[in-house]
C-alpha cells in the first residue's frame, strides 16, 4: 500500500479547509499544531469518521525534515488517534477529494472548486463540485470502495437531472463497478502514493467474422472508455497534464495523438479487410460462371432473324430459302404449292432450293449477267403469273 495513504489529512480550523502537509513549510505547520496554536486538526476524526465522535479535535503533530528518509506527514500525537489507526479507505478519501480540489483551482477555466456541495436539488453531495468559466458543472467523485450498481445508477441519474457531469476516481486496487463499464462512463484510477491518474483504455476486441461492417471501429484498436469484459490497459499521467471541460476529463495531448493513431489505424485495416473481401466475392463469382457447363445456342431460323432497321416490323420468310413469304404461305413456313381460287401456285414462279452461300466481293462481269438475267426472269414470270 503506497504511504501516502496511511497519512493523516489535516483540517485548519481557521479557514475551515483540509489542508497537506506540503502547502506550508513545516516549522509552520509545527507553529500551528499539537502543543502550540492546535488551530490544525484531524479530519477524519472531526468528521467523525472510524468510530471517533463526530466535531472531536485532534491536533496534529507535522513529522519529518528535508532529506530525511520518510516524506513530511502529519501524525496523531500519541494515544490520541482511533484503536488501530485510521482506515487506508478514509484516509484515501479525504486526501483524494483534497488532491482534486488543488488540481481543479490551479485550471485556467475553473472558476471554482469546493469539496462537499450539495447539488441545486439539495439530494445529493458532490465530493468535489467543480464550476467553468463556461457555466458547464462537474462532479469529481473519489471512490474508494466497491459501490452497486443501483448505487451508481442513483447518483449518476441525480447528477443528470441536474445537468452536472460526473467524472469518477477510482482508488487504486478497488474494483471497478461493472456498470460503468457498461455506461461508458468516465473513470480514473488516482494513485495518491505516486501522485498519478492511470487512465484506463479496453484493449482492441477480437476481428472475427465481418469485423470491418461493425458500427465502431474503434473498439478494434485501443479505445477509450472501455468496454465490459475488455482486458485493460493502463496509461499513467500526472494530474499537471489533464484538463477539465464540460464533457468531463481531457487527456494530454500525446495520448490524445495516441488513441486517434489507434483508430486511423483500425479504419485502415477495416478498408483493406472489406476490399479483400469484396475481391474474394468478385473472384468466387467468376470461378462459378467457369465451371458451368457451356449453354448450346439454338438454332435461329432465317424467319426470326430481326429486321435490319429497328421499328420496322419483321415479314415472314421461308425456313429453306430465306426468302420472303406470300400471306397464304405463312401458315407453312416455307415456299411450297398450294391450291389456290386460280389453281395450285408455288414459290414466285421458281422452285424452292437451299441459299447458296454469299459470293465473293469482286465478280466476275460475266457472273454480273447472269445475276442480272436471272432477277428478270423472275421478274417477267411474276408479271405473266401473279405473285402470292
Amino acid at each position: 500500500m503506497a504511504v501516502d495513504e496511511l497519512l493523516v489529512v489535516g483540517l485548519d480550523m481557521n479557514s475551515g479547509r483540509e489542508t497537506h502537509i506540503r502547502e506550508r513549510p513545516m516549522d509552520q505547520w509545527r507553529r500551528l499544531g499539537y502543543g502550540r496554536l492546535e488551530s490544525v486538526v484531524c479530519a477524519a476524526c472531526f468528521y467523525g469518521l472510524d468510530g471517533v465522535a463526530e466535531g472531536t479535535r485532534v491536533p496534529l503533530i507535522a513529522r519529518g525534515r528535508i532529506g530525511g528518509s520518510r516524506r513530511p506527514h502529519f501524525a496523531h500525537p500519541p494515544h490520541m488517534g482511533p484503536p488501530g489507526g485510521h482506515h487506508p479507505e478514509t484516509l484515501w478519501h479525504i486526501q483524494a477529494k483534497l488532491r482534486l480540489e488543488r488540481w481543479a483551482l490551479s485550471l485556467p477555466n475553473v472558476v471554482e472548486a469546493r469539496q462537499e456541495r450539495w447539488i441545486p436539488t439539495r439530494e445529493r453531495r458532490t465530493d468535489v463540485h467543480v464550476r467553468l468559466a463556461s457555466g458547464s458543472r462537474l462532479a469529481l467523485e473519489a471512490q474508494s470502495d466497491l459501490m452497486t450498481d443501483q448505487l451508481w445508477q442513483d447518483r449518476h441519474r441525480d447528477y443528470a437531472t441536474a445537468g452536472i457531469q460526473d467524472v469518477w476516481f477510482m482508488r487504486p486496487g478497488a474494483a471497478v463497478p461493472h456498470v460503468l463499464l457498461a455506461e461508458q462512463a468516465q473513470v480514473y484510477v488516482l494513485d495518491l502514493g505516486e501522485r498519478t491518474v492511470r487512465v484506463m483504455w479496453g484493449q482492441p476486441h477480437p476481428r472475427s467474422g465481418r469485423w470491418w461492417e461493425a458500427r465502431d471501429l474503434t473498439h478494434f484498436a485501443l479505445h477509450h472508455p472501455p468496454c465490459p469484459g475488455d482486458d485493460i490497459h493502463q496509461e499513467s499521467v500526472t494530474l499537471a497534464e489533464l484538463g477539465l471541460n464540460e464533457r468531463g476529463l481531457v487527456l494530454p495531448e500525446r495520448l490524445a495523438d495516441k488513441l486517434a493513431g489507434e483508430h486511423r489505424t483500425a479504419r485502415r485495416s477495416a478498408d483493406s479487410a472489406r476490399a479483400e473481401a469484396e475481391e474474394n466475392r468478385r473472384r468466387a463469382a467468376r470461378a462459378v460462371r467457369s465451371s458451368r457447363p457451356p449453354v448450346a445456342r439454338e438454332a435461329v431460323l432465317p424467319s426470326t432473324r430481326r429486321s435490319a432497321r429497328p421499328g420496322t416490323p419483321r415479314r415472314p420468310r421461308c425456313a429453306v430459302c430465306g426468302g420472303q413469304l406470300g400471306d397464304v404461305l405463312v401458315p407453312y413456313g416455307a415456299h411450297i404449292a398450294v391450291r389456290g381460287g386460280g389453281g395450285w401456285t408455288d414459290c414466285l414462279g421458281r422452285p424452292c432450293t437451299v441459299r447458296p452461300p454469299l459470293p465473293s466481293l469482286v465478280m466476275p462481269k460475266s457472273a454480273v449477267r447472269d445475276a442480272q438475267s436471272s432477277v428478270r426472269r423472275p421478274a417477267e414470270s411474276s408479271t405473266r403469273r401473279g405473285t402470292i
